[in-house]
């Protein structure tokens, strides 16, 4: 008992040593690895009040702190979720503060060099959009300056180009384009000299160093494998509307030996065909960091136009099928939205390749669900 006490009190009065700041400043483990790398991404603020204290914003130092360009933008008027007979028909919609659309161009089809002047930030979408001036001084004065998404990296002073309509003749010698802006083969005349094929292999690798560049576009035909692309079309001539929100990029995987088809791998990981005509973008979307934001309060949503939303146990019966009964419970149901459609894993796209007759054709591989997507 005597010895028992007696460990007792020497544990109790050995002096113990912590390691201060410099001794973890060479020596971090990898959570403060991680932590140290990921504090300078962010700006965070001092809590002198609550609607701060967890206030937390992507540090975006090159954004452009003035006005946008009003010509390139378009006055909207809020709707407030109603639509023109005035029932709500998107919820959890309405005030905000004042908006201008900003125009951006989602065509490219102006041809030549194009000069980043700066990159500006979009209250209408995540990511950041980028202000060009067109260099060709024919061009119409509404085609001097556009607005596009801004490629991740993309700054002022550096230099974009579509090459949606083609490739200009000349630019790399030895290289010929044997299809023309709708994808077309393009007859050769009579008695045009052939060229070999390790001259053709060093054009296009040429071609590539030259046109493979963040913020360039070309025909995916023109894309080699393995490129991280955004802002894809699937239309030969029409608009791009995939992979366009902040962060976010899609992968060439293969192109086809039909020559008309690309196999395209999304951001879930389903892969699918595009037409090799259509376009897309070289690089990723900009602001990554957006999806761990933190507002901070709930008045930072009201500034961006959004309501609150009311759970559906919280209501009448008569409001939502989830609503009444004694107490936090929605009746022993399976999910459902306010109008009764089942939610929470219920399919809404119609299946990939190993679907009926009317499945989507276009798709090689659908994204992985359940444990496949755990797996991974």
């Amino acid at each position: 008992m005597v010895a028992t006490c007696r460990n007792a009190y020497l544990a109790a009065t050995v002096t113990r040593s912590y390691a201060t700041e410099a001794t973890t400043q060479y020596a971090p483990n990898e959570v403060n690895a991680a932590l140290a790398r990921t504090a300078v991404l962010f700006k965070t603020y001092k809590p002198v009040s609550p609607g701060i204290r967890h206030l937390k914003r992507p540090l975006a130092p090159h954004l452009f702190k003035g006005r946008p360009l009003r010509l390139l933008t378009v006055a909207v008027r809020k709707k407030g979720g109603r639509n023109a007979h005035g029932r709500i028909t998107v919820r959890s919609r309405g005030g905000g503060h004042r908006r201008r659309i900003r125009v951006v161009d989602f065509m490219r089809t102006e041809p030549g060099p194009h000069d980043v002047v700066r990159i500006e930030y979009d209250p209408n979408r995540s990511a950041h959009i980028a202000l060009l001036k067109n260099r060709n001084p024919n061009v119409d004065g509404s085609k001097v300056w556009s607005y596009i998404l801004a490629t991740e990296g993309l700054r002022a002073g550096h230099v974009v180009e579509s090459f949606r309509q083609g490739i200009p003749e000349g630019l790399v010698p030895g290289f010929v384009d044997s299809k023309n802006v709708r994808g077309r083969s393009l007859e050769q005349p009579e008695g045009a000299e052939v060229q070999p094929t390790s001259t053709m292999s060093l054009a296009q690798g040429i071609l590539r160093s030259l046109t493979i560049k963040p913020g360039n576009v070309l025909p995916l035909r023109l894309i080699p494998t393995g490129t991280v692309i955004h802002n894809i079309s699937l239309d030969p001539q029409g608009r791009a509307i995939l992979v366009r929100s902040a962060g976010t990029f899609a992968q060439v995987v293969a192109h086809e030996d039909s020559g008309r088809y690309t196999q395209v791998r999304l951001q879930s990981g389903e892969v699918r065909k595009v037409l090799q005509e259509c376009i897309a973008t070289v690089g990723k979307v900009s602001n990554p960091l957006w999806k761990n934001r933190n507002l901070g309060k709930a008045g930072r949503n009201r500034w961006l136009g959004r309501r609150p939303h009311v759970r559906g146990m919280a209501m009448n019966r008569c409001d939502h099928p989830h609503g009444g009964g004694r107490g936090k419970s929605k009746g022993n149901k399976d999910p459902r939205s306010i109008w009764g459609w089942l939610t929470k894993g219920k399919r809404t796209r119609k299946p990939g390749p190993k679907g009926p007759k009317n499945s989507n054709k276009m798709v090689v591989r659908e994204r992985p669900r359940g444990k496949e997507k755990r797996s991974n």
